[in-house]
């Protein structure tokens, strides 16, 4: 037979439940991407980042309960600190990058997309003078494939996280990404926008952050 301290914990558990809202959502990124929510991950990316164009978009669901943060860490491709990719060869570059999200309720009405409204930190920077991409031997740290690289702050995709000096996400228009693989299997609403950091081509890895309320 239950004790009373029992079953107060089972029908607190049950009504946590009942309140939680079953989401949907679509995420195209260039090239990988991690949804979180209140720092537990919710979807990844499942098409390796090493894979060659590994461009396509995720659809699934998740449930979560109002207020919360959602977590987005978007990766473009790169062969290593330098921030280049296919380095050696006559396609050596710079890769570019660029993400899109959009999220609808249980009604099935678009509720949370991709905007400036996200705050985003860069933590991966590279090459930062951009004539790396024309190095014969490009060597990361070495001129002009200096590198800026830091790691996730603990906690920044929690509710009590200060990201009050994190910047608005950057947006761009579907020409300046030219998105590729996958983007075009998902009807995307009007108001969900790409967004990466300052520079499509430097920032290749990007942490941004969402309360929703």
């Amino acid at each position: 037979m239950q004790n009373a301290i029992g079953t107060v914990a089972i029908l607190l558990a049950s009504a946590n439940v009942a309140m939680a809202e079953t989401f949907t959502a679509d995420v195209w990124a260039d090239n990988w991407f991690e949804l979180r929510v209140d720092g537990v991950q919710v979807a990844e990316d499942s098409v390796p980042i090493t894979t060659e164009r590994s461009f396509n978009a995720e659809s699934f669901t998740f449930e979560a309960e109002p207020p919360f943060v959602l977590g987005l860490v978007a990766k473009d491709f790169k062969e290593n600190d330098t921030g280049l990719e296919y380095i050696g060869t006559r396609r050596q570059q710079m890769g570019d990058g660029g993400a899109i999200l959009q999220i609808k309720d249980g009604s099935g009405q678009t509720a949370i997309v991709s905007n400036d409204a996200w705050l985003c930190r860069v933590i991966h920077t590279a090459p930062l003078d951009k004539s790396c991409e024309s190095e014969a031997s490009p060597v990361a740290g070495d001129a002009p494939c200096g590198f800026e690289a830091s790691d996730e702050p603990d906690g920044w995709d929690m509710a009590e996280f200060d990201a009050s000096g994190w910047m608005s996400a950057s947006v761009y228009t579907a020409a300046e990404v030219d998105p590729k693989i996958g983007y075009d299997d998902v009807t995307w609403d009007p108001a969900a926008q790409l967004i990466w950091g300052p520079d499509l081509e430097q920032d290749n890895t990007v942490l941004c952050r969402l309360v929703v309320e």
